[in-house]
């Protein structure tokens, strides 16, 4: 059905939940503690004030497009991944298409070398939060030294009055191949299962939503861990390695960004969501237009070349529904 021809009662009980990985969302000052020089003044990719408002412009008017073609309104929930700090996601959230929504958002620093973390951006109007942790992901580098990554967040609030927790990820990187890092994402794997034990220990019934650049694809080892038995993986149907995905490698797509729901999203109990439909927001004035990276993520550095583009991943998004 196309949205014109919805009523408004229909979009409105619409509600999209998004999730992002903005690559590099980088402020423009050092910070000592962590590896960000690449992303200030002097450094290599030359990272300065205005690349910095054009990537915040950008972002925003990403986030605001979610969801518009089912819903007349923006997103409820959106995670984020690859966030430098708290001043970053502020900027974002009072940035031209996002500023008019009401964002409110969630951000807990990470021990990520890089300095990159996680976030939650949520519609004030649509999401009371209620409380918000993080769990730390142990894990050791081939010396056994700690290998320092980012912590899963863990949000807790009502979605339009019905109670959700909300887990956002970003899984280790393949970097070094992905079958040598493999284990290390059967960790984080492991680690979300714990943290899903807890709160199913408080109430066996609720609400779940992972979501998270995983670094894997659905049909990964890691994603079956999550998969198993309890929760719906709607992503799986939108990979095709051959002719799409979130992300690209040797010109191959992977669909590393996803949002997986606990099974009673299946449900359609009144007064309570469903889930209705998940797509990848992947228009064309997100990919590169020609070239030999044609049709993928038009993204704000190739090496240390400056695009101006968005990111190397699309975001992804579900619709819930709230039944009558």
């Amino acid at each position: 059905m196309f949205p014109s021809l919805q009523s408004k009662k229909q979009q409105k009980d619409i509600s999209t939940i998004g999730f992002y990985n903005v690559e590099n969302l980088f402020d423009t000052i050092d910070n000592p503690k962590t590896l960000d020089d690449d992303f200030t003044n002097s450094g290599k990719k030359k990272w300065n004030h205005k690349r910095y408002q054009i990537k915040i412009k950008k972002l925003g008017s990403v986030i605001s497009q979610l969801g518009l073609n089912r819903s007349k309104y923006p997103p409820a929930i959106v995670g984020l991944v690859e966030v430098e700090n708290a001043k970053v996601v502020s900027d974002l959230i009072h940035s031209t298409h996002l500023k008019k929504h009401y964002y409110g958002f969630v951000h807990h620093d990470s021990p990520d070398e890089r300095g990159i973390d996680v976030a939650l951006l949520y519609d004030k109007k649509a999401f009371e939060l209620l409380g918000s942790e993080t769990f730390v992901l142990n894990l050791e580098n081939e010396l056994g030294e700690r290998d320092y990554t980012r912590d899963v967040l863990k949000v807790t609030g009502n979605l339009k009055g019905e109670l959700v927790h909300i887990l956002v990820n970003h899984w280790p990187s393949r970097r070094d191949g992905a079958e040598i890092t493999e284990h290390k994402r059967i960790k984080a794997a492991e680690l979300n299962r714990k943290i899903i034990a807890k709160i199913k220990d408080t109430n066996y019934n609720a609400k779940i939503i992972i979501m998270g650049d995983f670094n894997d694809d659905p049909t990964s080892k890691s994603l079956q861990i999550l998969t198993d038995t309890d929760f719906l993986n709607p992503m799986k149907a939108l990979l095709n390695p051959e002719k799409t995905g979130t992300t690209t490698y040797n010109k191959k797509w992977n669909l590393f960004d996803q949002i997986l729901l606990s099974k009673n999203f299946l449900e359609k109990k009144e007064g309570q969501f469903y889930f209705k439909h998940a797509e990848v927001f992947n228009k064309k004035w997100l990919k590169v237009f020609r070239g030999k990276l044609k049709g993928s993520p038009f993204r704000t550095y190739i090496g240390p070349w400056y695009q101006g583009g968005f990111s190397d991943h699309f975001p992804v998004y579900v619709f819930l529904k709230k039944e009558d």
